[in-house]
C-alpha cells in the first residue's frame, strides 16, 4: 500500500477515481463507499486514491471535547487494504485546510490526482463551513473535468450506519449492535500490565489491558474473545472502576477462560461479542466472586 501526505507522490498513477472521508472504524457505510469507488475505477480504468486526514478533524476543530478514535491508524489502513485500497493520500489536517472554500480545496488537493470521478457518501460535505455539498461539487466537477457520484446510506435496523451512531451504541455498551454496524466485532488492543491482584484473590486472575488508543465501550461486563501470545481464548472483560473496592480509576480487566501462564508485557486484543451486565457495587468480595462465576458461565454459553 502506498501512503503519502502529498498528491505529488501519486503523479505517476495517471487519471484517478477518488473518495474522501475520515473512515474512522471502517464500518459498513465506509465499506460500501470504498467498494463502489473501486468498482468505478475498475470499470473506467482509473487508479483508485482514497483521501483522508490526520489527525481526525474533530481533534483540531474542537480540542476541548475528547475524541477517542474507533480504530487505530494501523488497523484502519489494514482494513482498507483488505478491501482493495492501494493508494492513500493522508492530508495533514489544520485549521487552515478546514477554512478553504470547496473549490480551493479541490484545486489544491484533488486536481493533482487527475480525477475523473469523485465518489462520496450520503452525508458528505467538504470545505469551509461544510459548504461543499455534492451538488456544488458536481458544478465544480463540470468545470474541472470530473464527475461526482453520491453513494446512498447503508441501513441497519432502519437507520443509517454512521460513526456517530457507532459511538453512541458503544457508549451504551451495545456491542452487539456495534458488530452489526461494523460487520465484525468491535476490538480493543493494548498491552497486558500488572494490576492490583484483586482478580486473583477472588479466584479469577485477570489480564489488565493498558494503552488502548481507541474508544472504550461503556462500563460493564462483556463476553469477549481474546488473542494474546499467539493464542485465542474466550474471556470475560470488565470495564469500570471496581466500585466494590471503592476504586476511582477506569480499568479494562479480562479473565481469559482456560488460560494459564504469564502474559505480562504481551499484546492483547479483545473482540467484544455481548454485554453481560452493567457495573455494580457488591456488598463484599464473596458476593462479587459469586457474580463473576455467573458471568463466566454466561460467557461460556454465549461464546
Amino acid at each position: 500500500m502506498q501512503i503519502a501526505d502529498s498528491a505529488a507522490a501519486f503523479a505517476t498513477l495517471g487519471t484517478s477515481g477518488v473518495t474522501i472521508g475520515n473512515f474512522d472504524g471502517v464500518h459498513l457505510g465506509h465499506q460500501a463507499l470504498v467498494r463502489r469507488t473501486l468498482d468505478v475505477c475498475r470499470a473506467r480504468g482509473l487508479a483508485c486514491v482514497l483521501v483522508t486526514f490526520r489527525p481526525h478533524p474533530r481533534t483540531v476543530l474542537t480540542p476541548e471535547r475528547p475524541h477517542a478514535p474507533l480504530s487505530t491508524r494501523e488497523r484502519r489502513f489494514a482494513l482498507l487494504e483488505d478491501l482493495g485500497v492501494r493508494h492513500i493520500l493522508e492530508l495533514p489536517f489544520t485549521r487552515q485546510l478546514a477554512a478553504l472554500p470547496p473549490e480551493a480545496f479541490v484545486r489544491e488537493y484533488l486536481l493533482p490526482l487527475a480525477p475523473r470521478e469523485l465518489v462520496v457518501g450520503h452525508d458528505f460535505t467538504l470545505g469551509r463551513g461544510r459548504s461543499g455539498h455534492p451538488d456544488l461539487l458536481r458544478r465544480i466537477g463540470l468545470e474541472l473535468g470530473f464527475g461526482v457520484e453520491q453513494v446512498p446510506a447503508v441501513l441497519a435496523g432502519g437507520a443509517p450506519v454512521s460513526s456517530t451512531r457507532l459511538r453512541r451504541c458503544l457508549a451504551e455498551g451495545d456491542v452487539a449492535l456495534a458488530q452489526r454496524l461494523l460487520g465484525r466485532p468491535y476490538a480493543l488492543s493494548g498491552t497486558v500490565a500488572h494490576g492490583e491482584g484483586r482478580g486473583a484473590g477472588l479466584g479469577f486472575p485477570t489480564a489488565n489491558l493498558e494503552g488502548a488508543a481507541t474508544l472504550l465501550p461503556g462500563n460493564g461486563v462483556y463476553a469477549t474473545r481474546a488473542r494474546c501470545g499467539g493464542r485465542s481464548f474466550d474471556a470475560v472483560t470488565n470495564i469500570g472502576c471496581k466500585p466494590t473496592f471503592g476504586g476511582d480509576r477506569l480499568t479494562v480487566e479480562s479473565f481469559l477462560l482456560d488460560a494459564a501462564g504469564d502474559f505480562y508485557g504481551q499484546e492483547l486484543r479483545l473482540d467484544f461479542v455481548a454485554r453481560l451486565r452493567g457495573e455494580r457495587r457488591f456488598a463484599d468480595a464473596g458476593a462479587l466472586s459469586r457474580q463473576i462465576g455467573a458471568d463466566v458461565a454466561a460467557a461460556r454459553r454465549l461464546l
